[in-house]
């Protein structure tokens, strides 16, 4: 009779578990922010130029006592976006990676030229960067 009850109590926990998971998914699959439930590991470049030359972003930009999932290694000219978990569209903005960076958007210069795929695009820091982009910013001063 005691493993019965032992039993009967597991069952019920788990099924209590499995109804406040599928709750808790469900309230965010409906929501038009969300990438992705488990994660992402995507890699966009990032080129910026300031009047015609070539600024290097440095490596390991949000490396550290912190590891970022917005951060640079050694394989420059690509920003490595690696979330666990639930990922939304503000997690993946270009302006998040100028804010682990340390710098302001605007600070190389006060007219900037985007483009993305080689296509111009006028979201600057607001873009949502993808795996593949190519993103290049082209600042005058």
């Amino acid at each position: 009779m005691k493993n019965f009850f032992f039993a009967f109590v597991i069952v019920i926990v788990l099924l209590i578990g499995a109804v406040w998971w599928s709750k808790s998914l469900s309230s965010t699959s409906n929501d038009p922010t969300v990438i992705s439930h488990n994660g992402i590991h995507w890699h966009p470049e990032l080129e910026i130029y300031v009047n015609g030359d070539k600024i290097e972003i440095p490596q390991n930009v949000g490396l550290g006592g912190i590891h970022n999932p917005v951060h640079t290694h050694d394989d420059l000219p690509l920003i490595h976006l690696e979330f666990d978990g639930l990922v939304r569209e503000d997690n993946v903005k270009l302006g998040n990676f100028f804010r682990v960076w340390g710098k302001d958007f605007m600070e190389f210069g006060s007219k900037v030229i985007m483009t993305v795929n080689g296509e111009e695009n006028f979201e600057f820091e607001n873009y949502q960067m993808r795996d593949g982009d190519k993103i290049e910013l082209r600042y005058e001063r």
